[in-house]
């Protein structure tokens, strides 16, 4: 789960972490009053959405006095911001976040996630702030310092000091870099977090911190013990097909493809789309509908991956273990005679209550077309789609 960066901030204050003076706004009229809270000679109006780039795509605005506040303010929302995580579609601005300027000396990258791959987690810091971490490990590698730590134990001050090395600072600047350390992985343990990026982590003139921009995923598998993180989720910034997919409780993810995908389970989910990447084509979804689905969330499983206008055919591939394949089997029938399905559908069942489930399909009177095994399948879907 994503949030914003003006919710990114309160958290990391909650936890001691210092960040420039702020505050949101919903309508341009908030801001006359709100104003009063800061103090300062220059402020910054940045755009809320869930993507970065917003400064390139004019998201970011710095203003040199209050009384401009108001005209950056009424440019950027409810603008379309376009940039390369948005893809062409854009994302409109809905809320504003202004703060206060600081007197910047030097310019950082740190951030700190979950390192699936050795089951750790990972610092990654940078003389290199404000720019993109990824350009940068291509180009400067040097510049990079990756600090891996075991999630059993507490972050060590060895470890501290690798992790701030590159930041090339003074012995009180360092000691407030450390404490900004373990702030951060106390957030990621206790919150759930999968990822902290602060970028640029910045060194003022008169030798303060501030993380004066902010990113913070969290593990939606984690949600339940967190609802005040949950009540931080925005329904604008989440694809309208995943979140009527959520009301479903089922685990959809759009893609650029075709083929739309329904499956039970994430290894076999997977391994459909690798299928089908493989044959030439690309799918348009990941949808596991579970290991127990009832008739009525396959149906809502259908009408969601048709609901996706890029969908030239569907590859249904089941395996009954807990689910079987008779109830599948209805539900699909059910949905495709609602909707009046009009893209071939490929259908591959095995497990529990093959036969049966087959003899729904075939007895359906709709044009449902078998597949033995999920290679067969593939290869039958991407070839009606054409």
């Amino acid at each position: 789960m994503n949030i914003h960066e003006h919710q990114a901030k309160d958290i990391l204050k909650k936890f001691g972490i210092p960040v420039p003076n702020g505050f949101v706004v919903y309508k341009i009229n908030e801001i006359e009053k709100k104003i009063k809270l800061l103090n300062n000679n220059s402020y910054v109006v940045k755009a809320q959405i869930h993507a970065g780039g917003r400064g390139k795509a004019g998201g970011i605005k710095l203003v040199k006095a209050k009384d401009n506040i108001l005209k950056e303010a009424n440019n950027i929302m409810g603008k379309k911001l376009i940039t390369p995580q948005t893809g062409p579609e854009g994302k409109i601005v809905k809320r504003l976040y202004i703060e206060e300027t600081l007197n910047i000396s030097k310019e950082f990258y740190l951030s700190c996630l979950i390192d699936r791959s050795s089951a750790k987690i990972a610092f990654i810091s940078s003389s290199e702030g404000g720019m993109d971490i990824e350009k940068i490990s291509k180009e400067k590698p040097q510049k990079i310092v990756t600090v891996k730590i075991s999630s059993s134990k507490l972050i060590q001050d060895d470890e501290i000091k690798k992790i701030i090395s590159p930041f090339n600072l003074s012995d009180k600047a360092s000691e407030k870099a450390s404490k900004i350390v373990k702030s951060i992985y106390r957030l990621l343990v206790e919150k759930d977090a999968s990822l902290i990026e602060i970028n640029p982590l910045v060194l003022t003139m008169d030798e303060d911190l501030f993380c004066l921009d902010a990113k913070i995923n969290f593990d939606d598998n984690a949600l339940y013990r967190h609802e005040d993180i949950q009540l931080l989720k925005d329904p604008n910034e989440i694809d309208p097909i995943e979140l009527e997919a959520s009301k479903h409780d089922l685990s959809y993810i759009k893609l650029n493809g075709n083929i739309g995908c329904m499956v039970n389970g994430a290894g076999l989910a997977m391994a459909t789309l690798d299928i089908i990447k493989l044959y030439g084509s690309e799918p348009a979804n990941f949808l596991d509908v579970g290991g127990g689905a009832s008739k009525e969330k396959v149906s809502a499983a259908l009408k969601i991956i048709l609901s996706d206008k890029n969908v030239k055919g569907i590859l249904i591939n089941i395996f009954g273990g807990i689910m079987r394949c008779d109830v599948l089997a209805q539900g699909v029938v059910d949905a495709a005679q609602e909707i009046n399905l009009s893209v071939p559908l490929v259908v591959r069942l095995a497990g529990t209550n093959v036969k049966l489930g087959n003899e729904i399909l075939k007895k359906s009177g709709l044009k449902i077309i078998s597949a033995n095994n999920l290679s067969q399948a593939a290869k039958k879907i991407i070839e009606v789609a054409k």
